[in-house]
């Protein structure tokens, strides 16, 4: 009964038994930390302070139910809006937006048997487009790839996230095939300028940017500091970037020297989600 389950849904969804053999691959090694993410999403609370009415004022707008102490000599007879924290635990009236942006550069490719940066990177798109389904209420989300020849390489779109296991495996396919083929070079700083004007416009609960790197940044010039200087560009978008890979001590030093809190490392993907929760939680730190 299971095997004819099976087949009669890859013949659903027109996957063949190679696939859906690859595919489970990466899905078993990332199971345990899909529950934790989900978890950790479940708890998502809103950000966004709520205008509220506040009573008991002594100046506003005249409170129609403290009549009667008015007429009596109360003062504290008036209300007005104001702006309050939401309550703990109290979902979002919008979705939060996140963008994640991966590195399919060629480095990525070249040194994966040396760490296993770009396989890493493949479970953690499984990881987080598994983890996601059914929570479209409380966060939308789309990711896009940077390599030496693209800054924005479209792999889901916000309004289209990954229906199935066809869908997801052909994301990890395109990351592997660009890694494998792009020309060198590198464009971390203007996918992040794109991913940030993208969604510092956007009209949700709050705006999350997560930037998977190899940490290999000194090659092409680019300093903690120019890197730093956009993760901090603008408020309305609360900018991180994950180094998921490294040559030597470069992801450390890097962390080192970047702004506290929007800086990860993670050398094992079982340790994403938890890293997504320190994400998640320190943007309730920051200003609406």
């Amino acid at each position: 009964m299971n095997r004819k389950v099976f087949e009669e849904r890859l013949q659903e969804i027109r996957m063949s038994e190679f696939d859906a053999g690859l595919y489970q691959q990466f899905y078993r090694a990332v199971q345990p930390q899909i529950s934790a993410l989900r978890g950790v999403l479940a708890e998502l609370q809103a950000k966004k302070k709520e205008r509220q009415w506040s009573r008991h004022q002594t100046s506003g707008e005249l409170d129609d139910g403290k009549i009667i102490e008015g007429i009596t000599g109360e003062r504290s007879i008036y209300r007005r809006r104001t702006e309050q924290e939401p309550p703990p635990g109290a979902p979002p009236d919008k979705p939060k937006r996140l963008r994640l942006v991966l590195d399919v550069s060629g480095s990525m490719y070249r040194f994966n048997s040396y760490d296993g940066r770009l396989e890493r990177s493949m479970e953690a798109v499984v990881l987080l487009t598994e983890a996601l389904k059914g929570y479209e209420s409380r966060i939308r989300y789309d990711m896009y790839a940077h390599s030496g020849e693209e800054h924005a390489l479209e792999l889901v779109r916000v309004d289209r996230p990954p229906d199935n296991e066809k869908e997801r495996l052909q994301i990890i396919r395109t990351m592997h095939a660009h890694a494998q083929f792009c020309w060198s070079g590198d464009n971390t700083l203007p996918a992040m300028r794109h991913a940030i004007t993208t969604l510092a416009g956007k009209d949700a609960d709050e705006a999350i940017l997560v930037v998977l790197s190899d940490a290999n940044l000194r090659r092409y010039g680019i300093s903690p500091q120019e890197l730093g200087s956009i993760l901090m560009s603008d408020p309305r978008v609360q900018a991180h970037v994950v180094f998921i890979g490294s040559l030597g001590d470069e992801a450390n030093t890097l962390l080192r020297a970047l702004p506290v809190g929007h800086a990860h490392v993670c050398m094992e993907v079982s340790s994403l989600p938890h890293i997504m929760q320190q994400i998640f939680a320190s943007s309730l730190l920051q200003n609406s």
